[in-house]
């Protein structure tokens, strides 16, 4: 494709070389540049693709897009682009190149602090199993029909996201669901993506480590929205005083859920068990295999997106009745004995508080519950007291243990949790957290109910710079074992 092209819809203040070189592909690391490469200088958290520019260069970009030139062009053979934003630019570029893969698809977008990956994940499931091809873009997995690729982020960087799209577009997907990280909405990875609808789980205490105060997490999330066309639909859970928050400026057509006061989609819990839930939806009773009064609004968003993507109400509901849970969300092993094991990717505050009020509501006289949970090194660390404060509230005997410490020391990241608690509370601190997960086991009764929260799906463990193999499920059914539960 031709320069000229791909800078259609491109704000750009200057343009040093030949606007009609051709361009084979694009990229914002100067470690893949090719002859032919687009390369965009990026301004990143951590460094300046700016810096980098020379060396993109001498790999034979074609063309660099960048905020502000090289203090000397030392080749005429490249093209220079100056833009106020490189990531905006990129963003418009990739969708282009691609085809503009979004408006082929009908592309839903799901944000908040919890929810988005069941969301997202069962919303795939459900049109796949009324015989439609889908695609997913999520925290555990993307998927392009039949085909599994392993996720590096929530939300992929703008241009591996079009390229997703594009084929998507060519295996004849019709539905793309997609989580959106505030992270990749400031950082503007969605930009320019045509979404068909938005969805809006909730907003709770995280990331405050990148967005630095509450009230500009809520409006990462906000941007979203305000950047919806008028041909898009926008759902929110009306019981999160942020759900109003999100419909402001937005021009999308808007409709709010609820499961405690009057809305568009409205659900109520009518029975509860350990084998799942019978909920009232629009009036209709549906029995469905999830537990928890966060799963009745992740199912009810489900139900209120497929309805305003066109599909009918009683094969909704059909559908959603043989849905499954999610991979390492309230993921359940049971042990012989009786002993029951829960592995949840709760990993906040709210997230963690919502699986432990859902076992209480589950649990039966005589049952303990222990909860293992920890905190990420190098992350927000204002919710760690927070954390440890909740566990011991709701469970039995809490162990605090490392999630991915990364290069903190585990047993610092375990004292700030320790400062949420108080004297007479009941917990262990075990850094190792294989060790904690069979202590966990070992001081359990049959048929207690063990909590393993924190990193749900994920295979690894990040110590130091290593990224260790490490899955919470396989460690549980390994010591159940070993114990003869």
């Amino acid at each position: 494709m031709r320069l000229s092209e791909l800078l259609k819809g491109v704000e750009y203040s200057a343009i040093e070389g030949e606007a009609d070189v051709r361009v084979d592909n694009l990229t914002f690391d100067s470690r893949t540049v090719t002859s032919g490469s687009c390369f965009f200088a990026i301004e990143g958290t951590v460094s300046d693709g700016h810096n980098y520019i020379a060396s993109a260069v001498e790999s034979g970009a074609t063309a660099v897009v960048c905020m502000r030139l090289p203090e000397s062009i030392e080749t005429t053979s490249t093209t220079y682009i100056v833009t106020e934003d490189s990531e905006k630019a990129m963003a418009t570029m990739a969708a282009t190149f691609y085809g503009n893969p979004s408006h082929k698809l009908k592309v839903v977008g799901v944000t908040g602090t919890n929810g988005k990956t069941t969301i997202a994940t069962l919303l795939y499931d459900l049109v796949r199993s009324m015989g439609y091809e889908a695609g997913l873009i999520s925290t555990v997995v993307y998927k392009i029909g039949n085909e599994e690729i392993t996720s590096t982020h929530t939300t992929p960087d703008t241009i591996r996201l079009n390229a997703m799209l594009a084929q998507m577009v060519e295996c004849g997907c019709q539905y793309c669901f997609m989580e959106c990280s505030s992270h990749a909405i400031v950082q503007r990875r969605i930009y320019g993506i045509h979404f068909a609808g938005a969805l809006f789980t909730n907003l709770t205490h995280d990331h405050l480590d990148y967005h630095k105060t509450f009230a500009e997490y809520i409006r990462a999330k906000k941007l979203f929205f305000d950047n919806l066309t008028k041909d898009s639909f926008a759902i929110v859970n009306s019981d999160d005083r942020n759900g109003a928050v999100m419909l402001q400026n937005t021009v999308a057509q808007c409709f709010t859920l609820s499961l405690r006061s009057f809305a568009d989609y409205r659900c109520k819990i009518m029975e509860s068990s350990a084998e799942g839930m019978m909920l009232r939806i629009d009036d209709t009773d549906v029995w469905v295999s999830f537990l928890g009064r966060f799963n009745a609004y992740n199912l009810l968003t489900v139900y209120a997106a497929a309805l305003q993507l066109g599909f009918e109400k009683s094969e909704v509901l059909v559908h959603l009745s043989m849905l499954r849970p999610v991979d390492g969300r309230f993921d359940i092993v049971r042990a012989a004995d009786g002993t029951i094991a829960i592995v949840d990717y709760a990993h906040t505050p709210d997230a963690l508080e919502n699986v432990l009020k859902t076992v209480d509501e589950i649990r039966t006289k005589g049952q303990n519950v222990t909860v293992i949970c920890g905190c990420g090194g190098e992350r927000d660390t204002t919710k760690r007291p927070e954390m440890a404060q909740i566990a011991v509230r709701y469970a039995d005997r809490a162990i605090f243990t490392s999630d991915n410490p990364r290069s903190e020391d585990p047993e610092s990241i375990l004292h700030q949790m320790e400062q949420g608690v108080s004297v007479g509370d009941n917990y262990l601190k075990i850094a190792d957290r294989d060790s904690a997960i069979k202590t966990a086991i070992m001081l359990s009764s049959a048929g207690d109910i063990i909590v393993v929260a924190g990193k749900g799906h994920e295979n690894y463990q990040i110590i130091g710079s290593q990224k260790l193999p490490f899955n919470d499920k396989e460690r549980v059914i390994y010591w159940f074992s070993t114990f003869n539960r």
